[in-house]
């Protein structure tokens, strides 16, 4: 008997998914070891930035007060009394018409409170020691950066739940951050289903094709900050199925199954999570890639039935595992980026499902356009590598070329909820 399924909206489904979400822990780990980790902590200023005031430039420091009235028919002289470089301070205190050389990061000298450029000046020696001509006045703070300008001690640098980009790795650095609170990695089991499925290095056979979803998957969930386990594949059988993932189930945080889910004979996942005693969330989306992912909750674990087509398999998890992975780990970006495009193909059609259509999202003379690329199957794997958006089209409705369609990024920064 054909199971009669419900669909629910994408924005329910979503919702219902969420109500999954647990505060992943946190560990410390090293610097050198925490590259698109997420922060489990706010990073904080330990000191000013700059810690000090400094120099702009390579030049002169000197007191503003002794370039007064300066001009190229009068100019004002200046011996140069000492020199430091970036590291070093220095040891002298200039007085009237003495200056210090300079360089780029050096502290400035107490009693300065100016830099004048190397290149404005006139340099020449007189006995042995070093002087400079001056054709312009100065005002207090020329070419300096003073302590504390960019940052004060104390401040909030990075809000915890962020993603540890390089910049913010160079932050850690800058502030002394030698081991980082992280959110620990959840381990997400993945299995393939069916007995058509050959291992990668396996080569093809009649009727069987090579199992491509558990590595799309994994490298998903790695992106996502997630630990992926690949746990093979399932064969045609209930009780050895349901015996395997009911093992799995001990070591891992959540599991991702990929086909199975639909309602043929040997689409077995509805009848395991029965004799789990699973509590199935929904089980059919009114979206198309995907309308068949299902999502189970067994003893506070999500379990995650995605389609075993490529592109309905890819779609399902960045629209319900990514948000609930990343909520876990605080990002308050954890949802595809949404933006409006301009759609360069005519025509696109929907029937009563929306659909989410790969596309090529690129900007041009200041505008934003989107198209289709590539067979617009489930089953096409083609179009995955090339595309980096989704093009909404909602339920029954037509999009024409040069109507403005929402589009979701694949690679965007993320965003706090798309849906509406």
């Amino acid at each position: 008997m054909i199971e009669l399924r419900t669909p629910i909206q994408v924005k329910e489904a979503v919702k219902k998914v969420l109500a999954l979400k647990k505060k992943e822990q946190s560990e410390f780990v090293l610097i050198s070891d925490c590259d698109n980790r997420y922060l489990a902590e706010d990073i904080l200023a330990d000191h000013d930035v700059p810690p000090f005031t400094r120099s702009k430039v390579d030049g002169f420091a000197v007191r503003s007060i002794d370039t007064q009235d300066a001009a190229k028919e009068i100019p004002s002289n200046f011996s140069v009394i000492e020199e430091i470089g970036a590291g070093t301070v220095a040891k002298n205190h200039p007085q009237k018409g003495e200056a210090i050389r300079i360089m780029t990061g050096a502290q400035l000298p107490i009693g300065t409170d100016c830099v004048v450029m190397l290149e404005h000046v006139l340099q020449y020696k007189k006995k042995g020691s070093h002087y400079f001509q001056l054709e312009q006045e100065l005002n207090p703070g020329m070419n300096v950066s003073y302590q504390g300008e960019d940052l004060q001690k104390g401040s909030s640098l990075i809000k915890k739940g962020r993603r540890i980009t390089p910049g913010i790795m160079s932050l850690l650095a800058t502030f002394g951050y030698n081991k980082v609170s992280v959110y620990k990695k959840p381990k997400i089991g993945i299995i393939a289903t069916g007995t058509e499925l050959l291992e990668v290095e396996q080569p093809l056979q009649p009727g069987k094709i090579r199992n491509s979803n558990s590595y799309m998957v994994a490298s998903q969930i790695r992106k996502m900050g997630a630990e992926p386990i690949l746990l093979g594949q399932l064969v045609d059988d209930l009780e050895l199925s349901y015996q395997y993932i009911l093992e799995q189930l001990k070591n891992i945080d959540y599991l991702i199954t990929t086909g199975g889910v639909s309602v043929g004979d040997y689409d077995l996942l509805p009848e395991i999570y029965q004799k789990l005693g699973a509590n199935v969330l929904f089980n059919k989306v009114q979206m198309r890639p995907g309308s068949v992912t299902t999502v189970a909750e067994w003893n506070g674990k999500a379990l995650f039935g995605l389609s075993g087509n490529p592109s309905a398999c890819y779609v399902g998890l960045e629209f319900f595992v990514r948000p609930l992975i990343l909520e876990s780990f605080s990002n308050p970006y954890p949802h595809l980026e949404k933006v409006q495009a301009i759609l360069l193909k005519d025509e696109l059609q929907t029937n009563v499902f929306t659909r989410f259509i790969r596309g090529f999202y690129h900007e041009r003379d200041g505008k934003l356009f989107v198209q289709p690329i590539g067979l617009d199957q489930s089953h096409a794997i083609s179009s995955l590598a090339e595309a980096n958006s989704l093009i909404i089209v909602p339920a029954n409705q037509t999009m024409k070329k040069n109507d403005i369609v929402e589009v979701l990024l694949l690679e965007g920064r993320g965003s706090e909820w798309p849906w509406r």
